[in-house]
């Protein structure tokens, strides 16, 4: 194709030119191909190269609806068979899948070509993604800052041009937080709505789910389409939208919303004059489209949202490390992994049944609460995060953290730490940039971070959008109305696009 370029297109754009056959598969995986080679030594969001398993897997009759599409997987959960998947951990470099996972089987038989495989911080732990095993990606719109986590090597192949959309997954944000950082679009599914098997029939206790990060709307909700339905192997199933996703995202609404919106961090902590700013100028936005919108706050308890969201992270952390018995052939140690995993590790340990079961609960009464808050309100709006972007590093544990952590993890004191309200220190430290997004994974609900707000220094903000569960198709059509607005954020004005 003649003037053809390639980073002009999203996902269904070049599946279009492919059906036309305008461009051949082939032509696309070597544009993505050059793409990557060209950034990401700036970025390092590609960690594992897959190029010549997709040069071969390139036909002149590809099908499916994004037939000859290049993608990326995130380097967890996403397995793909005989290919490596470290989750960001050196103590799984042997290790191969034995099989392709459920999501990617899903999405090659929507007709995508995957290229390789996208960073993550070790076991897909904190919002910003700098493993020791591979170092820091960095964010296209300033490379001295985070594309957040864990979902960032995705969030940075995207938002710099490599491919149209890659996977991701998101546990306490790792969709929404990335994607706020990136300038992209966003979306968690509800619970059961995506799968997770075969080798598991529930992620972070259901907290996990799988989907996409997206330069555009339509792609998100056209995988939605691809990657939703029944799965043998999972423990929750969401009933099967009958509709179409990708016709959700271009019907515009044909009704006035009621949305609730809150600028207050749920655990009580800072929350940025820009952040804050992103949602008065989105509520005000909202009313001027005609909804009804006030300002309420969720009926649930933060601060015990957050102690029960890390109950599970510690219990699901510790479980993952005597997990690794079996790859490294041995009881694994505190030198297996980083300081701050062991850590967590130790604490899981030190977490009892009856903890883990109350932690639950709380679940479970949040999710109740939420539901009779969507009885009243369409839409929930927030922050997507409390602050704007952090810079490389400024998360990670200071020198003297890292020799306490250290220290702590030969002796083995979680119990004691416990005690001592290490788990509190914790929660606020680790949550206090990103407090707004682990309601959704707890409750189960569908939530959607939207690029529109740039700060004075030129780097995105999300806003996130809650619905009740099962209301995917309401949060994509607002979503569709709002990419036609010009507050929207267009990826392709950061400098390395």
């Amino acid at each position: 194709m003649i003037g053809f370029n390639y980073e002009d297109y999203d996902g269904l754009g070049l599946a279009e030119l492919v059906r036309k056959k305008e461009v051949q598969p082939i032509e696309l995986v070597e544009a993505s191909i050059k793409r990557i080679d060209t950034v990401n030594p700036k970025i390092n969001a590609v960690i594992n190269m897959m190029y010549e398993k997709a040069r071969m897997m390139t036909t002149d009759e590809q099908n499916g609806l994004f037939a000859g599409v290049p993608t990326l997987l995130k380097n967890i959960s996403q397995e793909m068979e005989g290919e490596p998947i470290t989750a960001g951990s050196k103590a799984f470099l042997s290790y191969r899948a034995k099989t392709d996972s459920e999501y990617v089987r899903r999405l090659r038989k929507a007709g995508v070509l995957i290229l390789g495989q996208t960073n993550v911080p070790e076991f897909a732990l904190v919002a910003y993604t700098e493993p020791v095993q591979y170092g820091p990606t960095r964010n296209p719109w300033n490379l001295n800052h985070t594309p957040g986590g864990s979902s960032g090597g995705s969030a940075a192949a995207v938002a710099s041009g490599m491919v149209p959309f890659a996977g991701a997954n998101d546990g306490g944000g790792s969709i929404r937080i990335p994607a706020s950082y990136c300038g992209l679009f966003g979306l968690k599914p509800t619970r059961g709505r995506t799968p997770v098997g075969p080798n598991l029939g529930r992620s972070w206790q259901g907290a996990s789910v799988e989907h996409v990060l997206t330069r555009t709307v339509r792609d998100s909700a056209a995988l939605l389409d691809q990657l939703q339905g029944h799965e043998k192997a999972g423990a929750f199933h969401t009933p099967k939208f009958e509709g179409s996703f990708l016709n959700a995202a271009n019907t515009p609404l044909d009704r006035s919303l009621r949305i609730a919106y809150s600028v207050s961090s749920p655990i009580g902590t800072e929350v940025h004059p820009e952040c804050r700013d992103a949602v008065i100028k989105t509520a005000k936005l909202l009313e001027a489209m005609g909804h009804h919108v006030e300002e309420v706050d969720a009926p649930v308890d933060g601060n015990k949202l957050v102690k029960s969201y890390l109950m599970m992270y510690f219990g699901e952390t510790a479980a993952t490390i005597t997990s690794l018995e079996s790859i490294l052939g041995r009881k694994a140690t505190y030198k297996d992994v980083e300081p701050s995993t062991w850590l967590l590790g130790l604490l899981g340990k030190a977490t009892s049944a009856e903890e883990f079961v109350l932690s639950i609960r709380e679940w479970d009464k949040a999710a109740s609460q939420m539901e009779t808050f969507h009885e009243t309100y369409d839409l929930y709006i927030t922050p997507t995060t409390a602050f704007p972007p952090a810079k490389i590093g400024e998360l990670q544990p200071t020198t003297s953290e890292q020799f306490l952590i250290r220290t702590i993890g030969q002796i083995g004191l979680g119990r004691l730490l416990k005690k001592a309200g290490i788990v509190d220190q914790i929660a606020r430290k680790n949550l206090a940039r990103t407090p707004f997004t682990q309601l959704a994974n707890l409750t189960g609900q569908p939530a959607m971070s939207v690029p529109l707000h740039l700060t004075g220094e030129g780097l995105p903000i999300g806003v996130q959008f809650m619905a009740a569960r099962g209301q995917e198709s309401l949060l994509l059509q607002m979503a569709g109305e709002l990419e036609q607005s010009d507050h929207w954020i267009d990826v392709r004005q950061n400098p390395l696009f």
